[in-house]
Order: structure tokens, then C-alpha cells, then sequence
């Protein structure tokens, strides 16, 4: 079973760990978003040509049998 720790020792140990994070600089940050955005549209083009490719196979081949 963990112990208890009061509030004020809580609060010290929390700040102690947040002086730990080491923060992005505004420009890693912003290249991060434009590397996002940009997997984002190469997604979505692939799945769209994925799904026009295969909604084409698919109809060619049940049109097969007519």
C-alpha cells in the first residue's frame, strides 16, 4: 500500500519534475506542425487514389458477368 504525501510535498515534488521537461524551441515546434500537415495531405491522397483504384477493380469485375 503507497503512503500518504501532504499536499505541500506533493506541490515541491511536482515542480521538481516539471524543472525536468525540456521544452521544444518555437521553431522545432513549428516544423513538427508542417511535418504533420504535411503526412496529413499525403495521407489522404493515397486513400484517395486507393479508393478510386479500387472501386474501379471492383466495378470492372462485377461487370464482368453481364
Amino acid at each position: 500500500m503507497a503512503t500518504k504525501t501532504n499536499p505541500f510535498t506533493f506541490l515541491q515534488q511536482v515542480r521538481a519534475e516539471v524543472s525536468k521537461v525540456v521544452w521544444p524551441s518555437r521553431r522545432e515546434t513549428a516544423i513538427t506542425t508542417v511535418m504533420v500537415f504535411v503526412m496529413a495531405v499525403l495521407a489522404s491522397l493515397f486513400f484517395t487514389v486507393a479508393d478510386f483504384g479500387l472501386s474501379w477493380g471492383v466495378s470492372f469485375l462485377l461487370g464482368l458477368g453481364r
